[in-house]
């Protein structure tokens, strides 16, 4: 096989294509360089829900599971710290929601929609309450569930 001579003086086969060919080693100048995000700190932060007001609280705990209030904040990582909420069962609801808001929810069979009023969600689990609030404050997306989880409440 006859042998070609390139302009790097290697020897280099004469059928046989060159990979780098007209191009230079050295890193290109012009690409932007990003430094990769260092590994978020997470902090377990605990709220006391005694005497406070249910949606106040509830955008509060959704601002610290998203990672808002942080400097590092990017909407597509998980930068959010936990949250442990105490005294659930003594928090305010305004107006007259207890008596008028309704949860809905179906089972997937046909007439099957369930109602439950937030009187008697109340009375059976004030943390269920406080849960679905931050659910509804937090953005649909495939982040959300994973947010939820980093949320524990004590009645």
């Amino acid at each position: 096989m006859p042998v070609k001579k390139t302009q790097s003086s290697k020897l280099v086969p004469q059928g046989k294509a060159q990979k780098n060919k007209g191009k230079s080693k050295s890193p290109k100048t012009n690409q932007k360089q990003t430094q990769k995000p260092s590994k978020p700190q997470i902090i377990t932060r605990e709220f006391d829900a005694s005497g406070k007001v249910l949606g106040r609280i509830a955008s509060e705990i959704a601002i610290v599971l998203r990672g808002k209030d942080k400097p590092n904040f990017r909407p597509n990582l998980l930068v959010g710290d936990k949250v442990l909420v105490k005294n659930a069962s003594k928090m305010i609801i305004t107006g007259n929601k207890l008596e008028k808001k309704i949860y809905y929810h179906h089972t997937g069979y046909l007439g099957h929609l369930k109602e439950t009023k937030m009187k008697d969600l109340m009375a059976k689990n004030p943390a269920e309450v406080l849960k679905k609030a931050v659910f509804g404050m937090l953005p649909k997306n495939k982040l959300r569930d994973i947010w939820m989880k980093n949320l524990e409440i004590e009645n």
